[in-house]
């Protein structure tokens, strides 16, 4: 499902490059439900990013669904994403003028579903996640454990195979923020894999199995859980 070898992730600043990930070697089994952990500043972010088809990585081979897309051009990059790949991040990325239903409907657009397909599988995803009454509500007239539910359907909506969430809790309290785990956890009952970046241990323990990083390295022999490493 996601493999990657010999990742490395270097930025050019200040005349001088900055190595962000460093070697990172990860396997994750179809339909897994993993944590990646690790202080700020660790590269779990640009990680998630590179999982995601966001950022090519500066060496490496990533493996997608079989597919070796570490070397893809944006075009590939961006059709991988659409097909394959929903994401959630801890400040939602709903556009404040358009409805729940519109701003789910979203990647259907780029997909280019008809309006009547968009609107069916849109009402779906947001029964799913317990919004079918919230449709026609503004982002702005949501709590945020509404409109990262939201977000969930929409990235849920196009039935991608990978759920990313970056920090996905980062933004709640602790009572919504279990809401939202239980949600991911029926996501993950369902067959979907699902990988978290968080820095909270409670949000971490609903995966099973947790990948620590520490200044862009894997930290060895910290990868907690039954899942493949």
């Amino acid at each position: 499902m996601i493999r990657l070898e010999s990742i490395y992730k270097s930025y050019h600043a200040a005349e001088t490059d900055v190595d962000v990930l460093k070697n990172i070697h990860i396997h994750i089994k179809k339909g897994a439900f993993v944590a990646i952990m690790g202080p700020s500043g660790s590269g779990k972010s640009t990680l998630m990013n590179i999982m995601g088809c966001l950022e090519r990585p500066t060496s490496g081979e990533y493996f997608l669904n079989g597919e070796r897309v570490s070397d893809y051009d944006r075009k590939g990059l961006a059709r991988v994403r659409n097909r394959s790949i929903g994401f959630v991040f801890q400040q939602f990325q709903l556009l404040p003028r358009l409805n729940t239903l519109k701003n789910v409907e979203l990647p259907m657009i780029y997909a280019g579903m008809t309006r009547k397909e968009r609107e069916e599988r849109a009402m779906e995803a947001l029964k799913k996640v317990g919004l079918a009454d919230r449709i026609q509500h503004f982002p702005n007239q949501l709590s945020g454990g509404q409109k990262q539910r939201a977000a969930i359907a929409r990235a849920i909506v196009n039935e991608p195979s990978i759920l990313l969430a970056d920090e996905p809790t980062g933004a709640l309290d602790t009572k919504t923020s279990k809401q939202v785990m239980e949600l991911f956890k029926m996501l993950h009952l369902e067959g979907t894999t699902i990988v978290v970046v968080t820095h909270d241990p409670e949000v971490a323990a609903f995966a099973e199995r947790t990948i620590f990083i520490r200044d862009g390295i894997i930290m060895k022999g910290e990868s907690q859980g039954s899942g493949d490493k």
